[in-house]
C-alpha cells in the first residue's frame, strides 16, 4: 500500500472512529489513545493528519458539508430538468436534514461550537455556503423576493433545516417523511404568498 493511500485510509478509519466516539462518549471524553485505538492507528498517526480534536471536528463537519452540498446540486438539477416541482424540492431537502443517525454528534458539535471560537468561526462559514443554496431555493419557489422578505426566507429555512435535524428530543408525533412533506408544502405556500 503506498504512503498516500495509507494516510488516506488512516484518516478515513480515524473519522469514522470520532463520528462515533463522539457520539456516544462526547467530544471531551474522547481521549486520542481511545481514538487511536477505534481506529486501530497510533495517537503520533492522528497528530500527523490533525492538529488535534478541533481539526478532527472541522473534518468531520466538512464531510458532511460537502455530501449536504453534493445532495442540494443534484435537487437543483432535477428542479432545472423539472423532474422534481419546487415543492418535491423542498420536501428532499427537508427530508435529507431529518436524517437523525448524527443527531447526537451534531449536538456535541454546536456545544463545541459555542466554547471554542475556532469551531463556531468554522460552523459560521459553512452556514454561509449553506444560506447562499437556501436563498437559491427560496428564488425558486418565488422569484419576486428580494431585500428583507428574502433575508428572512433565508433564516426561516435554516432554522427549518437546524430545527428538523434535531427533532428526536422533542418526540416528534409525525413520521419523518410526512413531517418533510408537510413543512415543504407549508414553506413554498407561504414563499408563494408574500409579495
Amino acid at each position: 500500500m503506498s504512503a498516500v493511500q495509507h494516510e488516506v485510509d488512516g484518516r478515513a478509519r480515524i473519522l469514522t472512529a470520532a463520528r462515533s466516539l463522539f457520539s456516544s462518549k462526547g467530544f471531551h471524553q474522547t481521549s486520542m489513545a481511545q481514538l487511536a485505538s477505534a481506529a486501530q492507528v497510533s495517537v503520533g498517526q492522528i497528530y500527523r493528519l490533525f492538529k488535534g480534536k478541533e481539526d478532527v471536528i472541522e473534518a468531520l463537519v466538512r464531510v458532511d458539508s460537502d455530501a449536504w452540498t453534493a445532495q442540494m446540486t443534484i435537487l437543483r438539477s432535477r428542479l432545472d430538468a423539472k423532474e422534481l416541482s419546487v415543492e418535491q424540492a423542498f420536501e428532499a431537502m427537508l427530508l435529507h436534514s431529518t436524517d437523525e443517525k448524527d443527531e447526537a454528534l451534531s449536538f456535541e458539535i454546536l456545544a463545541e461550537a459555542f466554547r471554542n471560537e475556532a469551531v463556531g468561526g468554522m460552523i459560521g462559514q459553512l452556514c454561509l455556503g449553506f444560506r447562499v443554496v437556501l436563498r437559491d431555493f427560496a428564488c425558486v419557489a418565488n422569484p419576486d423576493l428580494t431585500g428583507e422578505a428574502l433575508d428572512a426566507a433565508e433564516e426561516l429555512l435554516l432554522a427549518c433545516m437546524f430545527g428538523l435535524g434535531h427533532r428526536t428530543l422533542s418526540r416528534p408525533k409525525l413520521p419523518a417523511v410526512i413531517a418533510a412533506k408537510r413543512a415543504a408544502q407549508m414553506i413554498v405556500s407561504g414563499l408563494k404568498a408574500i409579495r
